[in-house]
């Protein structure tokens, strides 16, 4: 038999269940307060969030002076689905792609931050190269080689004609007797680059002049293959520049950008404390931009050769000078902003990268691209355009074979640029289009 428990023992357990409930009163009044907390946080995180979206969406959408073009996009879409016209369609689409380059642009710089100057000025190209990369891959799928070849050459002219010299005569004349001199050794890598690419150009022209046998079949082959060997080459010339300038001569292409950061860091700062558009922000708009850029280059790619034969304007002109033109609106403005600000080698580095990424890193991958799905493409641009090409390098290069700069430089290469456009807008005729050739 079990003793019988004392007082005390009865007492402590009376006493015992009291605080046991007690504590249990007190564990649930303090889940009660941490789920009073946690809701009031997420309210408080959710117009928090939703706020930040809405600066997002005004920083990435009305943070253009091009913001009401954006209007084309939606009128493109409309044309193409209630059938009111391919010209309609090309023309809302032209529209629509420019502040679209413009805010790709601007992305990428939010993502160059992260890189460091080099790396994101090298970055900030390629994203700009973007509408003209996508126009390009839609015209190879259609096998539209012509319209392809005539926009990667008039991107690469646009570049280096329009917008290096619109920058330096504006620029020249907003700056005109406080002008600093310009970098040479920037400009030589890329002169020298480019002309690397002109001649992989040439070479497939000549060689159809020195074939002795007369079998045209023959010969398209042959420059086909020497252009395929020369994409290769162009593709090691152009990774051989990447470690030039991010590895063993980095010093070279970041000494502008050290001598402007030591003037402007606490404002730099500032604009990154005060930015609201992060690195995965960015990122996510990229890849949307990128989707809505696709769309309207397929409508312009389906519709140009209609719409060129609307508007009585060639299919030529179109590729060479209309479509680079807009896709070239974000180097346009940003080389522009920079030459007036006085850093010209910054705006030399725009340009010049620009031109060479296409020549050497775009026209190659296309190439190649082409090679694998058994489309005959090859580096023979005729002899109009390849002699347009030779002339724009070799003009530009004598530009820039001093340290010096000023606005009748830029006035001279704008005129060579309109000299040019003029050229193609009087050629009405397309073309033969070349024979077809299983690769």
């Amino acid at each position: 038999m079990a003793p019988p428990q004392s007082g005390g023992d009865l007492l402590e357990a009376g006493l015992l269940a009291p605080s046991t409930a007690g504590s249990g009163d007190g564990n649930k009044q303090d889940e009660e307060a941490a789920a009073v907390t946690t809701t009031s946080a997420r309210q408080e995180r959710s117009p928090r969030a939703w706020r930040r979206a809405v600066a997002q969406l005004r920083e990435v959408l009305l943070g253009t002076r091009l913001f009401p073009l954006f209007s084309a996009v939606p009128l493109a879409v409309a044309a193409e689905h209630l059938r009111l016209g391919r010209a309609w369609v090309f023309v809302f689409s032209l529209i629509g792609l420019a502040p679209l380059a413009e805010r790709v642009s601007f992305l990428s710089e939010q993502i160059a931050d992260t890189a460091g100057p080099t790396a994101g000025g090298l970055l900030n190209a390629t994203c700009g190269n973007v509408p003209e990369l996508i126009i390009a891959l839609f015209a190879l799928h259609k096998e539209k080689l012509e319209i392809l070849k005539w926009s990667l050459l008039g991107s690469i002219l646009s570049n280096m004609l329009l917008v290096l010299g619109s920058s330096l005569l504006l620029g020249g004349l907003a700056n005109a007797g406080k002008e600093r001199p310009l970098d040479r050794r920037q400009a030589d890598v890329s002169i020298g680059l480019l002309m690397l690419g002109v001649l992989c150009h040439i070479l497939p022209i000549l060689s159809k002049y020195t074939i002795s046998t007369g079998d045209d079949i023959a010969s398209s082959v042959s420059n086909l293959e020497l252009s395929r060997l020369s994409a290769i080459v162009m593709l090691t010339a152009y990774f051989g520049g990447l470690v030039f300038q991010l590895k063993t001569h980095r010093q070279i292409f970041e000494q502008e950008e050290d001598s402007s950061e030591s003037s402007s860091t606490s404002s730099d700062d500032d604009a990154a404390d005060n930015t609201v558009i992060g690195f995965a922000s960015a990122v996510i708009w990229l890849i949307g931009m990128a989707a809505v850029i696709a769309m309207l280059s397929n409508y312009v790619v389906t519709t140009i050769e209609e719409a060129s034969e609307s508007l009585g304007i060639s299919v030529r002109f179109v590729s060479v000078i209309l479509l680079p033109i807009v896709g070239n609106a974000a180097e346009h403005a940003g080389a522009i902003i920079f030459a007036f600000k006085n850093k010209i080698d910054i705006t030399l580095g725009i340009a010049l990268g620009s031109a060479t990424q296409i020549s050497l890193l775009v026209i190659p991958v296309i190439l190649i691209v082409a090679w694998v799905n058994g489309i005959p493409m090859d580096l023979d641009l005729n002899l109009l355009e390849t002699g347009s090409l030779v002339m724009t390098v070799f003009t530009t290069a004598f530009t820039l074979q001093d340290d010096k700069w000023h606005y009748l430089k830029g006035f001279n290469l704008t005129l060579c640029y309109v000299v040019i456009a003029v050229c193609f807008f009087t050629i009405k005729a397309l073309p033969t289009s070349p024979k077809k050739i299983h690769a």
